[in-house]
């Protein structure tokens, strides 16, 4: 037997005349063999949500940049079991206060307690393992999980407004949001000795500021990495930026917050300012050397692997790369021959030297795919003549 929607609330925003019902509870399944009903949230359903569209996005770049398939599958397992293990060590480690005198609780991420800067941590340090490991190329990854976080975290926030939690103080704002939750909560913080919240009004939505703030950006940085991209990484030091920002500043807002002991140090929004300076600066720095000397990207002006499985199709695509360049440093070296003046011709000349450099990559590829399709051929040749031999 299933139920669905079994546990819900009325919420109210300041604005609209009506209130809506909230389930916190996607359904419950009672099944013969337990002694209480299997129980599946929101939240869960709507991480998943969001996870699944920020791997379906991230492997159709993964595809476009030519990256291994079963290397990529390699670093969503890998990253998304650290993500969970880094999420919960984050929380445990800043609540260990709790978690030091209940020790059976660390383990119990049902009951709630992930952080989202422990998920990063973890899922990036495992995913740049799997890159050295594998040979891929670590900034582009980067780039890549950086449009795939604004995706998961942009949908993923809407499992907060299914439990209402996560939300900030009091508001008059025409979108403040209230709820017997949001009272329950504010009237505990009250009790425990809080002051400046009153549990009979509305309070700040954080959960919709990040999760707007997140959807914009993957559409900002979707369009500059299609439009703009100029160096491998860029992408990543810029997602650095536009959510490290917003999230100092709703962190402000929230009354949820880890603090640095008994100091009145937000733990993620002092994380959120120094991701927004190292990256920053980065940035400026990786923009300064591109302005220098512009650099090949990986991916869109060059393919160091090709993941096609069968290594003569394989061979077959390098040779194609291989003469397009070949024709690229043929049309550029006409042109600058035919320039008309000193500015044109040096600016064609540049084009031409990175287009020689481009075909001598493809070059390479080209003759290691020969290399590995001759290989295969001859493993599947002796393949072949063991088993006439056997039939024989």
């Amino acid at each position: 037997m299933i139920r669905f929607f079994t546990d819900t609330v009325e919420v109210a925003f300041t604005a609209l005349q009506k209130t809506f019902e909230v389930s916190s509870v996607f359904c419950e399944i009672s099944l013969p063999f337990t002694a209480s009903p299997v129980t599946i949230k929101w939240y869960g359903v709507i991480i998943a949500f969001g996870f699944t569209l920020a791997v379906l996005f991230g492997g159709r770049r993964a595809y476009l940049w030519k990256i291994d398939i079963y290397k990529m599958l390699d670093i969503l397992i890998w990253g998304a079991l650290f993500g969970i293990v880094g999420a919960r060590l984050y929380y445990v480690f800043n609540e260990w206060g709790y978690y030091s005198a209940h020790p059976s609780e660390i383990i119990a991420v049902w009951h709630g307690g992930l952080a989202i800067y422990g998920g990063l941590i973890g899922g990036v340090l495992a995913a740049l393992v799997v890159c050295l490991v594998e040979r891929i190329n670590i900034r582009n990854l980067l780039d890549l999980c950086g449009m795939s976080f604004l995706i998961g975290q942009g949908i993923g926030r809407w499992g907060n407004f299914a439990n209402q939690e996560a939300f900030g103080t009091n508001t008059d704002l025409p979108w403040g949001m209230y709820s017997e939750k949001t009272r329950e909560y504010l009237q505990y913080l009250v009790n425990s000795g809080e002051t400046g919240l009153d549990p009979s009004k509305p309070v700040h939505p954080t959960f919709l500021y990040e999760s707007v703030w997140c959807l914009l950006g993957f559409v900002i940085l979707y369009w500059v990495c299609r439009r703009h991209r100029r160096f491998s990484g860029q992408i990543f030091l810029m997602y650095g930026v536009w959510y490290g920002v917003e999230r100092a500043v709703v962190e402000g807002l929230r009354t949820d917050s880890l603090y640095i002991g008994s100091t009145n140090i937000r733990i993620s929004q002092l994380f959120s300012l120094i991701l927004v300076a190292v990256c920053g600066v980065l940035l400026i720095i990786g923009f300064a050397k591109d302005k220098k000397h512009h650099a090949p990207i990986e991916g869109v002006d060059f393919y160091r692997e090709i993941p096609v499985y069968n290594k003569k199709r394989a061979y077959i695509e390098a040779k194609k790369q291989l003469f397009t360049a070949e024709c690229e440093v043929l049309h550029l070296t006409t042109l600058a021959e035919l320039a008309g003046n000193a500015d044109e011709r040096g600016k064609l000349e540049k084009k031409l030297a990175k287009a020689k450099a481009n075909r001598e990559k493809a070059r390479e590829i080209t003759e290691n795919a020969k290399e590995a399709a001759d290989e295969q051929a001859a493993k599947r040749a002796a393949k072949a003549d063991k088993k006439n031999k056997k039939r024989a």
